[in-house]
This record gives C-alpha cells, structure tokens and sequence, in this order.
C-alpha cells in the first residue's frame, strides 16, 4: 500500500468530478476481489462537485476504484446533497452502514412499525445505525424473542426469526445481501440527521500518508464507529 500522484481524472458522460475531503474505508476491503492492480479503496466520500462547488457524500459503486483520493470521477446519479449538520468527516462515514441497515430493515426486512426486531451486533458501524433506525421506523428494538426479524450483522450463531437477514455470510432460511448504491435511501438518511434523529460514529481519522495506519486500526479491536481519511479541506 502506497501513496502516488496520479494526473486528475476526467468525467465521463454521466459522472463528476468531486474533490473529495473526506473517505470511510471498510473491514477486509482489500481482500474484495478487483479486475486491476493497482485499485484504489474506499468507497464513500463526502465532498464537492468540482464546477458546481454542491457538497455531496455517496456510497460509490464497487466495480470501479475507490475515492481515497484528492479528486474522484463518481456517478452522479449516485451523489446526495451532504447533511448539513455533518462535517465531512461525519459525512462519509454514513453511507455504507447507513444505506445497509436501511436496506436490510426496510427493502429485505420489510420491517413494519409495531414489530420486534433482533439485531446481532448493536453497537457495530451498521448494527448502531440500524437500532436507530429501527426505533426511527416504530419497531421495538429487543434482546429476546419471539422476533418478527433479525438483522444479522456479525455471523455465528444467529437466533430465529419469523424473518432473518444477513449481511455476514449465506444461512439456510436467511436473506443474504450486499449493500447498493441508494440515491434516494441517502437523501432519507440526511433528512433524518439533519432532524438530529439519526447520527454515525467516527472511530479515527487518519490522512492519507498514514493509510496503512487506518487499515491497521480498521483490523483491531475495541473500534466505535467508522475510520475515515481526512483528504481535503479546501
């Protein structure tokens, strides 16, 4: 792992270029398998749309680089207008465990208001997200059964639900999925902080010189929250 300097990319039709000022990196991405060496990681940012000067943050798509970078070309159908209560640093770290416990308790989960929820690994990056929303959607966040859904963030042994997901690894009778890109799921989510009813936790912040630091501290325990890269602040 290694810092270069590369020329500024150019968009393509459909894509900006963002100056990027902050990006959340993720547990074992680097072991994600990519079709090009050398990739760069990282997959939600928080930054400003190089022309316009919008501050935006995104979960970028996974099968193009990553956005721990000074400047980087994203999608613009994927972009939302940033939180306004959030620094950019707050700001990335939301996306990821923000649009998974949005997906998993309201699109696989179907979860309802009135119903009881499990969730394994509370009080990890996506478990507090999802205990937050949940409570947000009217759901009873709760420790014993019996449960209407379990939402399984961590793996192992997972309790039985009349519905169960999973974002760990496949089991019989669960729904297993991987996070998308939302649009529309982001603005709910910044509609919801900035009405101060929903917040993500920053672990650390490194710049990008200390990456093999932030990995480092992403493989180690004890973490509360997201370890993000403070890239840019101009």
């Amino acid at each position: 792992m290694k810092v270069e300097e590369i020329e500024t990319p150019s968009p393509d039709p459909g894509e900006v270029l963002v100056r990027v000022h902050a990006a959340a990196i993720t547990r074992d991405e680097l072991e994600w398998p990519v079709d090009r060496l050398p990739a760069i990681p990282s997959y939600e940012l928080s930054g400003v749309v190089v022309g316009s000067g919008d501050e935006v943050y995104a979960l970028t798509p996974f099968d193009r680089d990553g956005v721990a970078a000074e400047y980087a070309v994203v999608p613009a159908d994927v972009l939302a207008p940033k939180p306004l209560r959030l620094t950019h640093v707050e700001a990335a770290a939301l996306p990821m465990g923000g649009l998974t416990a949005w997906q998993a308790l309201f699109v696989h989960g179907r979860l309802a208001r009135g119903e009881r929820v499990l969730i394994t690994g509370a009080s990890g990056g996506v478990g507090h997200i999802a205990v937050q929303l949940a409570r947000h959607g009217g759901a009873a966040v709760v420790e014993s059964g019996p449960f209407d859904l379990v939402f399984d963030t961590r793996g192992g042994e997972v309790p039985a639900g009349e519905r169960v997901v999973t974002i760990a690894e496949e089991i019989p009778g669960a729904i297993y999925f991987v996070v998308e890109p939302d649009r529309e799921q982001l603005l709910e989510l910044g509609t919801l902080v900035d009405a101060g009813e929903l917040r993500a936790e920053v672990d650390t912040v490194f710049p990008l010189t200390e990456a093999r630091a932030a990995f480092e501290r992403l493989a180690g325990r004890g973490k509360r929250g997201k370890v993000v890269f403070e890239v840019g602040t101009d």
